[in-house]
Parts: C-alpha cells; sequence; structure tokens
C-alpha cells in the first residue's frame, strides 16, 4: 500500500525528467555519462610500440621532420619581412624623388631661399655656377642672400614679395657675383699657399668684440647677430675667415705695395720724421695733411680705428713704431690697407698716435684674369 502511494507521488517527476531527458542532445548525455564520477574511465597508458625511437642512424630523419613542421610557420614570416622592406624600400626611394623634384624647382625655377630649401641644400649640394672649374654650392648662395633679406626685412621693414621685389632681385645678383668671386679667391689662395686659421678667426673676432661693434657680453652679441643678420656665432666666423682670405691674398699678391710699406718702415725707424713721412706717403687723405695724426683720443671701443690696430696700439710703448699691420676695412667699399702707427702718448684708458695707410689691391684684381681665362657658369638667371 505504502509503496503504490510513494509510486504515484514521483509519477509527475518521472514524467517532467522524462521531457528535460528528451530535450538534452545525446551526444551531451553521453558525455555527461562518461564524467559520472561513480563510474571513472581510466585512460589506457600509451603502447611503447607507438613511440619512435631515435638512433644515431635516424636522428638526421627526425631532425629534418620537426624542422619541416617549423618552416611552415617561418616561410610565411620570411615572406612577410621581405615585403615590408621592399615596400618600405619603395616609399623612401619615392620620397627622395619627390623631395629632389620639389628642391629643383624651388631653387631653379622658384628661386625660393626659406629655411627648409637652405637646409637642405646644407646637406645635398646642389650647384649654383660653375667657376675655374669647380662647382660653387647653393647652399653659399643663400647663406649670403638670407643675411641681406634678413636684415632689411627686420630692420629696414622691406616687403620683398612685394613693393621691393626689384631690390629683392638686386640682392639676389650681388649674392651669386659674391660666391663666385670667393670661389676664385680660395683658388688663387690655394696656389699661393695662402690659408686662414681657426686661431686667426677667434682673434679677429676677439678684436671685434673688444671694441664692443657687436655687443657687450656673449648674450647681447648672439642676439646681434640673430636680430640684424639671422646668423649664430659660427656662422658671423664663416664670413670672417672669407674675409681675412680675401685680406691675405692682397697682402701676398700685391708686392709691390708691401715693398712700399717696409720701405717706409725703415726710413721710420732709421730716424725719419714720422709725420713727413705721412704727409709724403699715406693714402689716407683724411690724416695725410695732419702728418698721420688721428685727431682724436683712441680707446678700445673706438669703431673708427680698424681692430688689428687698437689692438696694437694697447701694446706698445709711447715712441714705438709697429710693423705694417694688415688692417680691415671700417666702412663699407673699402679694400684692406698696410698701416705703420707710431704711439705718441697714454692718458688712463686712451692713447694718441700717428699712422701711414698704404693701400693694397682688392682680391678681386687678382681674379679678374681667372674671370677671363675661365669665366663662370650660373645655372640661374634672376
Amino acid at each position: 500500500m505504502v509503496r503504490k502511494k510513494f509510486a504515484k507521488k514521483l509519477k509527475p517527476f518521472k514524467k517532467k525528467a522524462k521531457e528535460v531527458r528528451d530535450m538534452v542532445p545525446a551526444s551531451v548525455t553521453e558525455k555527461a555519462a562518461e564524467l559520472n564520477p561513480l563510474n571513472p574511465t581510466v585512460p589506457e597508458p600509451p603502447s611503447l610500440e607507438d613511440v619512435p625511437r631515435i638512433t644515431n642512424e635516424n636522428i638526421s630523419e627526425h631532425r629534418e621532420q620537426v624542422l619541416k613542421g617549423a618552416r611552415k610557420y617561418i616561410y610565411p614570416l620570411r615572406h612577410s619581412t621581405h615585403t615590408i622592406v621592399t615596400v618600405t624600400l619603395a616609399v623612401i626611394v619615392a620620397a627622395i624623388i619627390a623631395l629632389f623634384i620639389y628642391c629643383s624647382l624651388a631653387l631653379y625655377r622658384y628661386y625660393q631661399y626659406n629655411t627648409f630649401v637652405y637646409r637642405v641644400t646644407q646637406v645635398v649640394p646642389f650647384p649654383i655656377a660653375k667657376a675655374d672649374g669647380r662647382y660653387v654650392n647653393y647652399e653659399n648662395y643663400l647663406f649670403e642672400l638670407r643675411h641681406y633679406v634678413h636684415y632689411y626685412e627686420s630692420q629696414q621693414q622691406r616687403n620683398f614679395a612685394g613693393a621691393d621685389r626689384d631690390q629683392l632681385v638686386l640682392f639676389r645678383k650681388q649674392a651669386l657675383q659674391k660666391v663666385i668671386a670667393d670661389t676664385y679667391v680660395k683658388d688663387v689662395a690655394a696656389k699661393n699657399h695662402v690659408s686662414v686659421s681657426d686661431k686667426e678667426v677667434n682673434a679677429r673676432l676677439d678684436e671685434v668684440r673688444q671694441q664692443n661693434r657687436l655687443g657687450g657680453n656673449n648674450k647681447v652679441f648672439a642676439d646681434v647677430l640673430r636680430d640684424y643678420w639671422g646668423w649664430t656665432v659660427n656662422d658671423f666666423k664663416r664670413s670672417l675667415k672669407q674675409e681675412i682670405l680675401s685680406e691675405k691674398v692682397s697682402a701676398k699678391l700685391d708686392t709691390t705695395d708691401s715693398q712700399r710699406a717696409q720701405a717706409i718702415l725703415a726710413q721710420a725707424r732709421g730716424g725719419a720724421d714720422f709725420s713727413a713721412l705721412a704727409k709724403q706717403s699715406s693714402d689716407d687723405p683724411s690724416s695725410k695733411s695732419s702728418g698721420g695724426d688721428y685727431g682724436f683720443a683712441i680707446d678700445k671701443t673706438n669703431p673708427n680705428v680698424p681692430p688689428e690696430v687698437v689692438n696694437q696700439l694697447f701694446q706698445m710703448k709711447v715712441g714705438q713704431i709697429s710693423d705694417p699691420i694688415l688692417a680691415s676695412p671700417v666702412l663699407a667699399g673699402q679694400g684692406p690697407t698696410l698701416q705703420i702707427v707710431k704711439l705718441t702718448g697714454i692718458s688712463g684708458d686712451t692713447v694718441t698716435a700717428q699712422h701711414i695707410v698704404i693701400n693694397l689691391k682688392d682680391a678681386s684684381a687678382y681674379i679678374k684674369q681667372l674671370q677671363i681665362a675661365k669665366p663662370p657658369h650660373p645655372y640661374v638667371h634672376f
């Protein structure tokens, strides 16, 4: 009786369990039966017959099988690397060609002088002309032109893109003529064993700095160069070096005036009256009539006296006569000179002196024959 009652109560649950079992796929049921912890299945141990035996005779064969399996992963990687390298090289070559085309148009057709083009010419030696059998780098021309443009745009408010376009063309021609002339001067200097050392450049720079022409300290000096010419200190040294080279070429090749200076020096040190010699031999019209007297007291910052002369005067004793001094021009348009100075007095931080000036032929006089024999060939026409 009890068993019948219990079976009657379980009948709904059995019916529900059957419905749930019918909803579960047979594969899932089988998998669940395999996981039955009450009936664990012990896996069969691997047979040693299935394990390959590696011996000295078949080790090469097994190694090849292992490598063969790895190659299917390595070869696609190599193929991808090759593709990446090929594409990268193609992009680089295309970029270089595009850059070359752009720069060629910018330099030779549109005559651009912007900073980007200038930096490119510092790396790639684009030529702007050929002079004396040598190529003149475009960078040299832009170096000269850009400081003209910077000064007149920043200090004179010139508009080279508009009203002052004609003046820009003039500056272009001047810059090109200068770099071509500098090329001939360098060749003449090399043939005559004339050179300029870094020590000479630094000495000239110190002399200029002592006169306070470009600022009293390093910061002001650098600011003046940047604000007025767009130069760094190294740019200024580069300009000084070419200037000194031209002066030394003049002094080396102008043997006539160099010998005249030595003859005047011999007379002055031999007891001849310095004032009389100045009146007779000096090439300075402003002081010749006064016996070579400067007419003013000279201090270390005086801009009216070449820095080389100022430096020498403050190393002399009263009555002493100097050797000929190779002096740089004080005013634009002047050439280099040889100057013999006599210190006549010292008063505190100033001195008084007399001088005899011997003008030297400008270096341009010695390159004219070269320019005629080997005329320059510019690649631009403004």
